[in-house]
């Protein structure tokens, strides 16, 4: 974990550099106004180690604002950085033909001014459209066809959300409008496949409660993913059960006579000694065969001697990148980054968007979501 802190400030550090040395060739400032610009910057880079720090303090308010101006901010600076690569790469290609032509193409380059201003511009309308975007929230409907449930009634409606990262942007409002697009659906069973909280949970009183809105027939289940352990693994945990849900950590349960649902914690607490190794193998081996296994788990990646022991696994994580073009990151990373894909031996992943937000609260060519996954008997002949 602190590895991954280390890297994200000293990327988050060089972005703001490169913003820096851009503003300066566009706008020619002088010490004083730099020396401002840099202060904001450095207030910037800090701004997620200070909010953390005001909330632990109660310091809701300054907590709430810091956050919003610090993630806007960040979504900005990344959006800018992206595309001023761009407009770079492009000067690069003319000069490049500069250097073998031998001619001048200067009509061709953009200025240091537009350099700056035309990324700078671009950023902030994504961000602003993105901000928007984010709370969009989508219904994601998949059908799976299944001799494992019963013919009679033969549907059965599992809904899942995931990294809603309740905390100081995600609350009250948005945790409503999530809960009745999840109510309309009509779930027989609602699942968290983690990321629930981001936060100081003792700090936001009636979260908890508002989920008692929603009591499907087969219950509620749920896991941990890796920002229950940055949040605080207790608190986090008990928030989720007192939400109603049963937390399955390397355990299965068998409903309704023909469901198995198994769930897994994120690895993420294995560093802070909280999670231990699970083999999933092991797991599911001992499950009976003939029900449909529904596997949860954070992070979309599929554990080799596992496929064929589960029908489908549920997973979250990857936001799809959030916000565009990270999102090809992402996908360089997990082969499954959203959406609904085969594995092998039977076995399928469907891999969430998100129903919140992290950091930014913006998101650019991937709109959270409320996904309603309906198994549908059909026979196996």
């Amino acid at each position: 974990m602190s590895l991954f802190f280390i890297s994200f400030f000293l990327a988050y550090g060089g972005m703001h550099m490169y913003a820096f040395l851009k503003a300066r060739a566009a706008l020619h400032f002088g010490l004083l106004t730099g020396m401002a610009i840099a202060t904001f910057m450095l207030v910037m880079v800090l701004a997620p180690i200070l909010i953390r720090l005001s909330e632990k303090q109660g310091l809701d308010l300054f907590a709430r604002t810091l956050s919003f101006a610090g993630y806007m901010w960040l979504g900005i600076l990344f959006l800018f950085f992206s595309s001023s690569l761009l407009v770079d790469l492009y000067r690069l290609c003319i000069r490049t033909v500069e250097l073998i032509t031998q001619g001048d193409y200067l009509h061709l380059k953009p200025s240091d001014n537009m350099a700056f201003y035309l990324p700078f511009m671009i950023s902030v309308v994504i961000a602003v459209y993105g901000y928007q975007e984010a709370k969009n929230i989508r219904t994601e409907k998949v059908t799976i066809k299944t001799a494992k449930i019963p013919e009679s009634p033969g549907r059965l409606k599992i809904v899942q959300i995931s990294d809603v990262h309740l905390g100081l942007l995600v609350r009250q409002e948005r945790l409503q409008k999530i809960l009745s697009m999840v109510k309309n659906a009509g779930p027989d069973i609602l699942v968290s496949t983690g990321d629930l909280v981001d936060g100081q949970i003792n700090g936001m009183p009636g979260l908890a409660e508002m989920f008692n809105e929603i009591n499907p027939r087969y219950g509620k289940y749920a896991i941990t993913g890796n920002h229950e352990y940055y949040a605080g693994f207790d608190q986090a945990l008990a928030f989720t059960k007192k939400a109603g849900f049963v937390v399955l950590r390397g355990e299965a349960v068998t409903i309704g006579g023909f469901l198995n649902i198994a769930g897994i914690d994120d690895k993420a607490g294995r560093y802070s000694g909280l999670t231990k190794d699970v083999d999933e193998k092991k797991m599911l081996s001992g499950l009976p065969r003939e029900n449909f296994t529904l596997l949860l788990k954070h992070r979309p990646l599929v554990d080799k001697g596992a496929v064929g022991l589960f029908d489908l696994q549920l997973s979250g994580h990857v936001h799809k990148g959030q916000i565009f073009p990270f999102s090809i990151a992402t996908k360089l990373y997990y082969s499954v980054d959203s959406g609904l894909a085969q594995i092998a031996e039977g076995s399928q992943l469907y891999v969430s968007r998100g129903t919140g937000t992290w950091g930014p609260p913006v998101r650019f060519l991937s709109p959270p979501e409320v996904t309603v996954v309906e198994l549908v008997y059909e026979s196996a002949q």
